[in-house]
């Protein structure tokens, strides 16, 4: 085999090897990346405060009780 046939193939497998990771991560996302540091889920919906009637993002929530100042 020639060194020119030999790449052509090397890169082939290097590029599918990587597309098929990108669709395994795409389908099997792992759970770091479906919640945040605290737990929440991603795109989770603001809630109401209910003494103002103002939305009150969840994550602000959570660390508000879990005593963090951010």
């Amino acid at each position: 085999m020639n060194g020119s046939l030999q790449m052509r193939i090397f890169v082939g497998i290097v590029a599918l090897l990587s597309f098929a990771a990108l669709v395994y991560i795409h389908a099997f996302p792992p759970h770091s990346m479906r919640v945040s540091r605290d737990g929440v889920p991603y795109f989770t919906p603001p809630t109401v405060n209910p003494e103002t009637g103002q939305p009150l993002e969840i994550d602000r929530l959570v660390r508000h009780f879990k005593g963090e100042k951010r």
